[in-house]
């Protein structure tokens, strides 16, 4: 096993506006716009390509977003999933997978290739515990738990064939990766690829890329992890952000990176969440979008 490649990328800045907590960049390769969320603000936020900024206030908590293939917003809040339409301002119930006797809220999630709405909660308890689950929404609003016994539900992504998921543990702080079914979204058995130290950066949101490099947000870490499909780290991405949250490829030929973050005072001093962005050596995908299949 060789030692993994240090990289300190050329970075540039992409929002003047603090964050609180920054998550889910999703870029929409049709109109240009990077969409992202401050979870506790709570809002959604649409960076434009002329650089103009788009807030829109959530009502509760939002941990996630994805594309819908009639242009409105999937989004996770605290009360479920719903679905927001940027124009009208209208926010629609779908459904409420975690269910109201957990303590906890949506968290990560993501449109996989079946065009459902992959997404998993997190523990709100003190001490967390580990009720959190990872959850399969379709556009009907039907939902089915798919994972449970997690702490913090992470890290989902999808192999460029779409017959791979990986999926992360932010408390637990694993890697596993499932087989996956494009058509029907089923999946295999859980396999553990990796557990990380606090210093390599505990798995928070991912991306995978052409190749099939999987692209991982090191929160404890203030860095990004590229990591094999066998699960060992290949890159390592230093990055001035002290507490990375998420990272998505997009630009016009999907090799820039865009990283969210969060506040921290982790280093000894506060410091705002935002969105960085440097172009990489990799190709990244389009988005899959939610109400019906992409493969």
């Amino acid at each position: 096993m060789t030692a993994p490649r240090i990289v300190e990328p050329k970075i540039r800045s992409v929002l003047q506006q603090p964050l609180t907590v920054g998550e889910s960049p999703v870029w929409d390769e049709e109109t240009g716009a990077l969409w992202l969320v401050d979870i506790l603000a709570p809002a959604v936020l649409r960076l434009s390509p002329e650089g103009t900024v788009d807030r829109f206030a959530m009502p509760a908590a939002v941990g996630c977003l994805g594309l819908c293939r009639d242009n409105r917003i999937v989004v996770g809040l605290q009360t479920g999933v719903h679905l927001f339409d940027p124009v009208s301002g209208d926010i629609e119930f779908l459904c409420d997978p975690t269910g109201r006797h957990v303590n906890g809220r949506l968290n990560d999630g993501k449109v996989g290739p079946d065009g459902h709405f992959w997404v998993g909660s997190i523990s709100e308890a003190k001490p967390q515990v580990n009720d959190a689950a990872l959850f399969r929404v379709g556009a009907d609003g039907s939902a089915r738990a798919v994972a449970t016994g997690l702490t913090s539900s992470n890290g989902l992504a999808w192999s460029p064939d779409g017959r791979r998921m990986y999926h992360s543990d932010s408390r637990q702080c694993f890697l596993q990766s499932f087989d996956f079914d494009p058509a029907t979204g089923e999946l295999g058995e859980a396999r553990r690829l990796r557990s990380f130290t606090e210093e390599e950066g505990r798995p928070d949101g991912a991306a995978t890329d052409r190749d099939g490099f999987y692209w991982s947000a090191g929160v404890s870490a203030g860095r990004l992890n590229r990591i094999s499909s066998d699960g060992e780290i290949v890159e390592i991405y230093q990055l001035p952000a002290a507490a990375p949250t998420m990272p998505c490829f997009g630009g016009p030929d999907f090799r820039t990176l865009f990283v969210t973050s969060l506040s921290t005072d982790r280093t000894g001093r506060f410091e705002a969440g935002t969105v960085i962005a440097f172009d990489v050596d990799a190709e990244g995908l389009a988005p899959f979008r939610f109400g019906n299949h992409s493969f």
